[in-house]
C-alpha cells in the first residue's frame, strides 16, 4: 500500500470531490497526470473504481467497496503520524462516537462539555441510535452500547453495570397505583420496546434465587422502536416502562420518574465502549475513553445507593477490562435486545 499511497489518496479525493480534475489540482497533478495514476492504480487491483463520462465520476460497487477501506486506512497512518509528531500526550482534534439516543441526550453530551472544559482542541462528531453502528463503513471511533455484539473486529471495554429499572412517572403512579409484584402487572399500562428481533415483552424478573416472567399483551401495549420515545411516553404518563438507569438518570433525579419493584431485578446489559481492534487509537480517543470509565465508575455508585437498586453480581467483569471478542473461542454474551 505505501508503494501506491499518493495513488490511494487521488481516488479517495476523487470520490470524494466528485471530478478526477479537481482532485489532481488540489495534490498538484495535471489532469492527464491524475488519470494516468487512477489507471494505474485500477490495472493493480483488476477492477474499475470509477464508471467516467466527460459529466460525471461515479464509484462502482468495488469502487465504494474500495473507498471505505482507504479511508480507514489512510486515516489511522494520518492519526499515527499525527501521534509521533505530536508526542502521545498531545490531545486534539476530532472523535467520532456512537451511542443510543437516551444516554447520548441525557448523560453523554454533558460528560462531553465536561472533557472540553479539560481538553478543548478536541471535538466531536455525535451520532444517536439506537441500532449498532457499523464502525467501519461510518468511521466511528467509539460507539457507546448496553451489551456485547458478537464481532470479532471490535474489542468491548466494559464501562459500567447497567442497570435497567422498571419505572412510570409520578402522575401515573398517582392515578393507577404501585405494582405489588412482577405479575401484578397484568393491571397497569405498559410500554414496549420493539428491535430488529422483535418487540421485547418478556419482561423476566429475579430476586435472590426467585424468577418471575411476565409477558405484555402486545395488543394493549404501546410498542415502539425509539428508546427515546418509550421515555417520553412514560413521562408523559402513558404507563410503566423499562429502562436502562443511564437513560433515566436524570429523570430520576428530578423525580419525572420513579423506580418500581426496586427489590427486583432485571436482566444487565453492561454499558461496553467498542472500537476497532486493528485500528490505531489517538491520543484524544483513549483519553477521552478513560475520562468515560473514571466518570462511568463516580456515577454508578451514587445511583445504586440513591434509588436503592440491587448491587450487580460480584462476579461481573471488572469495569476497566478489555473483552476482547475472538471469532470462536468468545464468552457468549447475554441475549440483549436494542443495543
Amino acid at each position: 500500500m505505501i508503494d501506491n499511497l499518493g495513488d490511494i489518496r487521488l481516488f479517495v479525493e476523487a470520490a470524494q470531490l466528485g471530478s478526477l480534475s479537481a482532485a489532481g489540482r488540489k495534490l498538484g497533478l495535471t489532469p492527464a497526470a491524475a488519470s494516468a495514476r487512477l489507471a494505474k492504480l485500477e490495472g493493480g487491483l483488476k477492477a474499475r473504481l470509477f464508471e467516467r463520462t466527460t459529466r460525471q465520476l461515479r464509484l462502482t460497487d468495488e469502487g465504494r467497496l474500495y473507498l471505505n477501506c482507504c479511508q480507514q486506512a489512510l486515516r489511522a497512518l494520518d492519526d499515527a503520524k499525527a501521534a509521533l509528531q505530536e508526542g502521545q500526550n498531545a490531545v486534539r482534534g476530532k472523535v467520532r462516537i456512537s451511542a443510543t439516543s437516551d444516554f447520548g441526550r441525557n448523560l453523554l453530551m454533558h460528560w462531553l462539555d465536561e472533557f472540553n472544559v479539560l481538553y478543548p482542541d478536541v471535538t466531536f462528531a455525535l451520532t444517536l441510535s439506537d441500532s449498532l453502528s457499523n464502525l467501519v463503513q461510518e468511521d466511528i471511533d467509539l460507539a457507546i452500547r448496553f451489551g456485547v455484539p458478537q464481532d470479532s473486529s471490535l474489542v468491548a471495554r466494559r464501562l459500567a453495570p447497567n442497570p435497567r429499572v422498571l419505572c412510570a412517572s409520578p402522575e401515573y403512579i398517582a392515578r393507577r397505583g404501585e405494582p405489588k409484584d412482577p405479575l401484578d402487572l397484568a393491571r397497569f399500562d405498559c410500554i414496549v420496546l420493539g428491535t430488529a428481533s422483535g418487540p421485547v415483552n418478556e419482561w423476566r424478573f429475579t430476586r435472590g434465587a426467585e424468577t418471575v416472567t411476565y409477558t405484555v399483551p402486545l395488543e394493549s401495549a404501546r410498542e415502539t422502536n425509539d428508546g427515546a420515545v418509550a421515555r417520553e411516553w412514560a413521562l408523559r404518563g402513558y404507563g410503566i416502562v423499562i429502562k436502562s438507569m443511564w437513560d433515566v438518570e436524570a429523570d430520576l433525579k428530578s423525580d419525572g420518574l420513579r423506580v418500581l419493584l426496586p427489590d427486583w431485578r432485571y436482566p444487565d446489559a453492561p454499558l461496553h465502549a467498542l472500537y476497532h481492534r486493528n485500528r490505531f487509537m489517538a491520543p484524544r480517543v483513549r483519553v477521552l475513553l478513560d475520562f468515560l470509565a473514571d466518570r462511568f465508575a463516580t456515577v454508578t455508585g451514587e445511583l445504586e445507593a440513591q434509588f436503592g437498586l440491587p448491587h450487580p453480581p460480584d462476579s461481573e467483569p471488572k469495569p476497566h477490562a478489555d473483552l476482547r471478542l475472538a471469532p470462536r473461542h468468545a464468552a457468549k454474551a447475554p441475549r440483549r435486545k436494542g443495543l
